[in-house]
């Protein structure tokens, strides 16, 4: 379960006091609507999905490499950055997020695979892409840099 509005909305809920399920909980890779991507694969299936980069511009031109030794974008990887996701501190409406995925240039039934730099925006965009009636979805759970890292994964810029 994911609370649209974090830790204002537990708040104003009145959950604050709640005391969480203490129940274990076991979470397996594909077992939810979102799927896990690792590099290998991924690389191998960067023609048969839309790579969705939910970082910012600089990060995406290679302008801001973060702590990454090479920097730019996964080829053919489309930007909407994570901020256009959210209205404030929520996650855009359904019909709201679809447009702005459908302008951005993805398509509904084509895979999509997010990503970012380290994994917490990627989570927000396969969320939003989601919450949009997209599927299938998956996150390169590593993200740009595990990709960066290896020399021999392709790495694309714009100045």
């Amino acid at each position: 379960m994911i609370l649209n509005g974090g830790w204002a909305a537990v708040k104003a809920a009145g959950l604050t006091g709640v005391e969480p399920d203490a129940r274990p909980r076991i979470l397996r890779p594909g077992s939810g609507s979102v799927g896990l991507m690792d590099r290998t694969r991924l690389k191998g299936a960067l023609d048969r999905r839309t790579v969705f980069d939910a970082r910012t511009e600089a990060e995406y031109r290679g302008h801001d490499l973060k702590a990454n030794v090479r920097g730019g974008h996964l080829p053919g990887a489309v930007l909407l950055p994570h901020a256009d996701l959210l209205d404030g501190t929520r996650l855009r409406p359904p019909d709201d997020l679809r447009a702005r995925l459908t302008a951005a240039g993805f398509t509904p039934g084509k895979p999509i695979t997010t990503h970012c730099d380290g994994g917490g925006r990627a989570a927000l965009a396969a969320v939003a892409a989601v919450r949009a009636g997209f599927a299938p979805v998956s996150v390169y759970y590593l993200s740009f840099s595990d990709w960066a890292a290896d020399e021999s994964c392709p790495i694309a810029t714009q100045t």
